[in-house]
């Protein structure tokens, strides 16, 4: 069979959001401490390596196999290390699996210089077998949550064509659970500062790059495509500007961490609607997402919670906003009769709320679980003199710069 440009373009895709992973690591590596860097950048590549493997073996099926057990989860055992899948379908199973990458590597930054990363590790395939791949069924595969499952019948079915519930709801819910699980880091009243701003800029960067692959990979035809560039274009250059006026408001200058953080959120709010609203609509939530991100990241000094890096503000405000805004503004299709702005009442709305709401409170729930069992075995927290003293050296025997010395 020849290669035809869908196929392709499925191709380059993949790489666009499998490149997505060690970028994140880059972005978290230059907000954390200098000591703390090389650990950042080993906790995402060890989320792309692990989730790799497990992918293969049996989260695909998992997340995509044929439903067991009432639609809860797809059947590991019918399809074991891809043996049963179909050539024609391995590029789609390899697309995925970079959704699943980057998924649990976002968690990392909540926990940023105080984790040891030996739970990190067997955290990584218990978090992707037991949250994301049924989550992922769920609402991709023909799970509860989908048109023909046990929920999505009694609600109707959420829109998340690139993963605002699956990915980002879902893992920055369970970034909240693992920065209460291990607490404070020892300096955290005194609010550190990223070490090297450059890096989190570059991060930032190569993220919007890879984020056109994440959004329209699953692009179905050359109309949606062209929608769905021009809203990730669009969004995160408004989340920029909104995420600007709250530091004006609060008598902050624009900031270069500020900047790279609303970019951020401006890609996570529009990734499950890119495909489903007006680009006028994609700018109107790109502000929303900027500035409710850059609010909610200062909860954390209140409430006392230490996300290290700002998951939760970005990752679970931002993926919240972008999924509820649906509900307003979504375009009607031969499927859907649109948001309530369209006409479209509030079916939609209460679509999209339920699926946050079942996403949020299981992943909360298994993340806990997983977490709590981890850590009977494996210690999360590295002593308070290791943490002084920076983590790299200890977990690693490594150093993010070497300074000469005579």
């Amino acid at each position: 069979m020849e290669l035809d440009v869908a196929s392709l373009w499925i191709l380059i895709a993949a790489a666009l959001v499998l490149m997505m992973t060690p970028a994140l690591g880059i972005f978290y590596g230059g907000m954390t401490r200098s000591t703390g860097v090389v650990n950042m950048m080993l906790m995402s590549f060890s989320a792309a390596a692990i989730t790799a493997v497990v992918w293969v073996l049996w989260g695909y099926s998992f997340s995509a196999g044929e439903p067991t057990i009432a639609g809860i989860v797809g059947n590991p055992i019918s399809d074991f290390a891809m043996h049963n899948t179909e050539q024609a379908d391995l590029l789609s199973a390899g697309f995925s699996g970079t959704f699943a990458m980057i998924s649990v590597a976002i968690i990392s930054g909540a926990i940023a210089d105080r984790a040891r990363f030996a739970p990190w590790l067997f955290f990584i395939p218990l978090w992707v077998t037991l949250v994301y791949a049924p989550v992922a069924f769920w609402v991709w595969g023909g799970g509860i949550l989908s048109a023909d499952g046990a929920l999505g019948k009694i609600f109707g079915e959420a829109i998340d064509f690139a993963g605002g519930a699956v990915v980002h709801t879902n893992a920055g819910i369970a970034a909240l659970v693992l920065a209460l699980k291990l607490g404070q880091r020892h300096n955290f009243h005194d609010r550190p500062q990223p070490h090297n701003t450059p890096l989190v800029m570059l991060g930032a960067g190569l993220l919007w790059f890879g984020w056109f692959g994440f959004n329209a990979g699953a692009a179905t035809t050359i109309e949606q495509a062209g929608l769905i560039w021009i809203n990730t274009f669009a969004a995160p250059g408004a989340a920029i500007l909104g995420w600007i006026l709250v530091e004006k408001l609060r008598g902050e200058r624009a900031s270069s961490v500020g900047v790279a953080s609303g970019l951020v959120a401006g890609l996570v709010a529009i990734t499950p609607s890119c495909a489903d609203l007006a680009p006028w609509a994609a700018l109107l939530l790109g502000v929303l997402a900027g500035a409710g991100s850059a609010w909610a990241v200062n909860l954390k000094w209140k409430l006392g919670y230490d996300d290290s890096l700002d998951v939760v503000g970005v990752h679970l405000v931002s993926g919240i906003i972008g999924t509820l805004f649906l509900g307003f503004f979504a375009l009607p299709t031969e499927e859907s009769a649109g948001g309530l702005f369209y006409g479209g009442g509030l079916s939609q709305l209460v679509a999209q709320f339920v699926t946050l709401a079942v996403v949020m409170i299981f992943s909360a729930v298994m993340t806990w679980i997983i977490a709590t069992v981890i850590g009977k075995f494996s210690p999360w927290r590295v002593s308070a003199d290791i943490e002084i003293a920076g983590i790299d050296a200890a977990e690693h025997n490594d150093a993010g710069y070497q300074l000469a010395t005579k």
